[in-house]
């Protein structure tokens, strides 16, 4: 396994639309995943994309722990948001809204280092792919878990989130976010 370069804001590989994975059992396919994890691993990251570790490939992974999961959607929130996702991973993924709703969070990105933005996102969808076994994947997302496939979907069609913004007033520094709220930015 190998810790990955992160792509940053500016380079070619993050600014254009990502190639389907033509075969996800492949070992190459396999290699990537596991290096992925570990890179976003000691990141330390709540979501990668294939294009931000510079492979250009329809492939994201992500994670959302039980707390972060209660610390961005609140202690009200009952049943998976609540418990938080494992540690997924989803091939050539299609997004679908289920409702027009959107919300506003913060997010930041390991490709956007040191800056955090106020985002839109759909607050429910449902979202398909295949895993790395072949298999196929259908979920729906609320609240947290929703915003971080979102996000991480973005990479694999060439957006970084300040595209997202609409306002750019609350695009600033990590650093001075506690200052405007008590949410943590997701990664």
């Amino acid at each position: 396994m190998a810790i990955l370069k992160i792509a940053k804001m500016g380079h070619p590989v993050l600014l254009k639309p990502a190639a389907p994975v033509a075969d996800p059992r492949a070992p190459e396919i396999a290699t990537l995943v596991r290096d992925m994890i570990e890179t976003m691993e000691d990141a330390p990251g709540t979501g990668l994309a294939a294009p931000q570790v510079h492979v250009p490939l329809r492939l994201v992974i992500f994670k959302v722990g039980s707390a972060r999961a209660r610390q961005e959607d609140g202690a009200a929130e009952t049943g998976e948001a609540a418990g938080g996702v494992p540690l997924t991973v989803l091939i050539n993924p299609e997004i679908e809204p289920l409702s027009e709703e959107t919300v506003l969070g913060w997010e930041a990105c390991l490709s956007v280092p040191g800056l955090a933005g106020e985002v839109p996102r759909w607050r429910h969808i449902r979202y398909r792919g295949v895993g790395p076994d072949g298999g196929a994947i259908e979920r729906e997302a609320s609240g947290f878990h929703a915003r971080v496939v979102q996000h991480e979907c973005d990479h694999l069609d060439g957006r970084l989130y300040p595209s997202r913004m609409t306002d750019m007033s609350r695009l600033m520094f990590t650093s001075e976010i506690r200052h405007h709220t008590h949410a943590s930015p997701e990664d």
